[in-house]
C-alpha cells in the first residue's frame, strides 16, 4: 500500500468490504498497511468517482463522505487518517513500512504479529499481492509482496486473513484456481472465498471458528456491493 492510493475507487471498494466484515462486531480486524514509499505515479488518481454520488454514495454513504472529504475538499491521502476517522471500526493498525532484507523483514512481520495479536481476522496489504518466483523473500522489490511463509505464521497464530491480490495479466479464473490450490495446501482452511473487483481480488482464508461469520460477512458484501464486488466460494469451486 501507498499513501498515494489513499480514497481511489479501489479504497473505497477495499474499505467498504472490511466494513462489511467488521459490521455489528462480525470480526475484530487488524491491519497490516505493508507501507511502501510514494512512487511519483498517477495510477492513484482514480478519484473521478467521489464527483459522481449519486451513482457510488448509496454503497456507503459514511465511507463515501468521509473519504471525499479527505480527498476532493482537503486534498488529504495518506492511511493514517484511517484510525482518525474510523473507517473500520474498532479496527487495530500497523503502520511502519515494510524493509528490504530477509532479517528486517522477518523483525517486521514479528512485530506486526504482536501489535495485531488481539484481532480475529488480519488484512494485508501489498502493494502487488501474494509472492511470486522473480522476487525471492528478502530481495530488492519483495517489499511489494506477502509471502507464504508470513500468511501461514499469522494463520497458525488462529488468525483468519483477508489478503490483496492484484490480477496479474493472466486469465483470472485460472489464477483464481492456481491461488486456491496453494492455499488449500497450506491452509487448509474451514472457509476460503475470492472477493473479486475490476482490477483487485480479496482472499478471505477462514478459521473453523470463523467459518459462519465468513459466510454471512461475505452475503452481507454481495446484498450491499454487486456488481463492483463479486464472490466465489472457492471450496465450492
Amino acid at each position: 500500500m501507498k499513501n498515494q492510493y489513499f480514497g481511489d475507487i479501489n479504497d473505497y471498494r477495499k474499505y467498504g468490504i472490511l466494513r462489511c466484515l467488521s459490521e455489528s462486531g462480525a470480526f475484530s480486524i487488524g491491519v497490516c498497511w505493508m507501507l511502501t514509499p510514494n512512487d511519483g505515479r498517477t495510477d492513484g488518481n482514480l478519484t473521478r468517482y467521489l464527483s459522481a454520488p449519486a451513482k457510488w454514495r448509496h454503497r456507503d454513504p459514511g465511507l463515501f463522505d468521509d473519504l471525499r472529504q479527505c480527498v476532493m475538499l482537503a486534498g488529504q491521502r495518506e492511511v493514517g487518517l484511517a484510525p482518525r476517522l474510523e473507517l473500520i471500526p474498532g479496527a487495530v493498525y500497523f503502520h511502519s513500512e515494510v524493509p528490504e532484507g530477509r532479517v528486517t523483514r522477518v523483525g517486521y512481520m514479528s512485530r506486526c504479529l504482536e501489535a495485531l495479536a488481539p484481532s480475529e481476522l488480519l488484512f494485508f496489504d501489498p502493494d502487488n499481492g501474494i509472492e511470486v518466483k522473480s522476487s525471492p523473500y528478502g530481495s530488492k522489490g519483495s517489499r511489494k509482496y506477502i509471502y507464504w511463509r508470513e500468511l501461514q505464521a499469522a494463520f497458525q497464530e488462529g488468525h483468519s486473513l483477508l489478503v490483496y491480490q492484484h490480477y496479474p495479466r493472466q486469465d483470472r479464473r485460472a489464477f483464481r484456481g492456481r491461488v486456491s490450490e496453494e492455499i488449500r495446501t497450506r491452509f487448509w482452511p474451514a472457509g476460503l472465498f475470492a472477493l473479486s473487483t475490476s482490477s483487485v481480488v480479496y482472499f478471505l482464508i477462514a478459521q473453523p471458528r470463523h467459518q459462519e461469520r465468513a459466510r454471512e460477512a461475505v452475503a452481507s458484501i454481495q446484498d450491499r456491493w454487486t456488481p463492483e464486488v463479486s464472490s466465489l466460494n472457492l471450496l465450492d469451486a
